[in-house]
């Protein structure tokens, strides 16, 4: 599966990058979306994510975990397009929210995190009601949630290990950046 989706329609597969998200009121009236949003639903699994929150110039980022850090999952939609030797490439990009209490001192939206009970009917291709669909599109449950600074070392696609979401103590942070 790649990531930013690519509807089956489209000419070419350029505008992926713009379509790694998707906002989940306006996913059902967007051509792009309304498809996957109908019949072509998944779950991106992940134990984290991560937000920047803006301090002057300078950009904090943040860790957002569910449980404890225990794995959950993303709402996600899916398409196939076919590119120009007719393979078949599979896409997907993850449906965002309004900010729950947690994640909207950070950011403005989150990602739709799909409750565990709802896994089988979002999932479920016989379920093509978007209306009852759009009713697991909301914030996920802020006491369920937690969040923590951590170091800007997770800005480095070269720095790929357990110490990118290492907490850390924002005291540290600022005085490195005077």
């Amino acid at each position: 599966m790649r990531w930013g989706l690519i509807p089956s329609w489209a000419k070419d597969m350029s505008g992926a990058a713009m379509m790694i998200n998707a906002r989940s009121e306006t996913a059902a009236t967007k051509p792009a979306f309304r498809d996957p949003l109908t019949s072509r639903r998944c779950l991106i699994p992940a134990d984290g994510y991560y937000e920047w929150q803006r301090a002057g110039k300078a950009k904090q980022p943040y860790c957002f975990e569910v449980n404890d850090g225990g794995l959950f999952a993303f709402a996600g939609l899916w398409d196939r397009w076919k590119d120009p030797t007719r393979q078949w490439i599979k896409s997907c990009s993850i449906l965002t929210t309004t900010p729950n209490a947690v994640t909207s001192a950070v950011h403005d939206r989150m990602p739709v995190i799909i409750a565990t009970d709802d896994y089988d009917q979002w999932l479920d291709p016989g379920m093509t009601n978007v209306k009852a669909v759009s009713r697991m599109l909301k914030p996920y449950d802020p006491r369920q949630m937690r969040s923590y600074p951590i170091s800007s070392r997770i800005n480095y696609v070269a720095n790929d290990d357990a110490g990118c979401s290492a907490v850390v103590e924002l005291a540290q942070i600022q005085n490195r950046l005077f």
